[in-house]
């Protein structure tokens, strides 16, 4: 892991950008942290830590306010990095089809999504363990938002995710819901009911197929960027109540 810039918000929160080989990340960590603290992994949408650093850092914020550190990276495919012809072939036609207001097909949805946890996933492991050799990070460790399917597959193979936080309003392929059944840990789950882009029937089918034995749903109307600051809340007690 190599720093690259370094700065102390006006809250005392310190933010660091850093590079893990060619993936850019950002790590948040608390001002008066006087031992390693745990950590939240903040899982980004694919449209560029840039272009979505304003929502990022202030999940950053609230957390560190709980006495957590936070850190993302950045997808494959998306922001600076290089371009992933397939995975732009595949959003192409998912935006035809919903112009055009045709059913999104099983294909359409494995092409898009499949490639991307199958990429990402190991890439957050190797950030993890970097992120855990800090001496001010010691876990235990949730994982928060991001596309979902990456949450779960990360649910099942990293045993240092205690709980997690998972925003269903992405587009889930069909495989992942047997992978879904695997998953043990606490989950909180947050559905926008009225969300454009998401399949309500499909979410709640993925809800009850989690294998945890404690799971929430936090249903709230409204669209998919219209989620309420109570959701935000419940959401920040639900990792105080695994991760402290």
């Amino acid at each position: 892991m190599h720093f690259t810039s370094e700065q102390r918000l006006d809250d005392g929160v310190l933010e660091r950008e850093f590079t893990l080989g060619e993936i850019p990340g950002i790590v948040w960590t608390p001002a008066s942290a006087s031992a390693p603290v745990p950590l939240i992994l903040l899982g980004p949408p694919p449209l560029g830590l840039r272009k979505v650093y304003p929502r990022l850092v202030a999940r950053a914020r609230h957390a560190a306010a709980d006495g957590f550190a936070t850190a993302t990276i950045e997808l494959p495919g998306s922001g600076d990095r290089p371009r992933w012809a397939a995975a732009e072939q595949a959003l192409a036609d998912l935006r035809r089809a919903m112009e055009a207001s045709k059913p999104v097909t099983d294909e359409i949805i494995d092409a898009l999504i499949l490639p991307l946890v199958d990429k990402s996933v190991p890439e957050w492991r190797a950030a993890l363990d970097a992120l855990l050799a800090l001496p001010e990070i010691g876990g235990p460790v949730g994982y928060s938002g991001g596309v979902i399917s990456i949450g779960i597959r990360l649910a099942v193979v990293e045993p240092r995710i205690v709980a997690a936080g998972l925003f269903a309003g992405s587009f889930v392929p069909r495989t992942m819901f047997e992978e879904a059944r695997q998953v043990t840990i606490p989950l909180h789950v947050l559905l926008q009911w009225d969300d454009e882009g998401n399949d309500r029937q499909a979410a709640l089918d993925l809800f009850d197929a989690f294998g945890s034995k404690e799971k929430t749903l936090n249903a709230n109307m409204g669209g998919h960027t219209g989620v309420p600051q109570s959701a935000g809340d419940a959401a920040a007690q639900f990792f105080a109540r695994h991760l402290k």
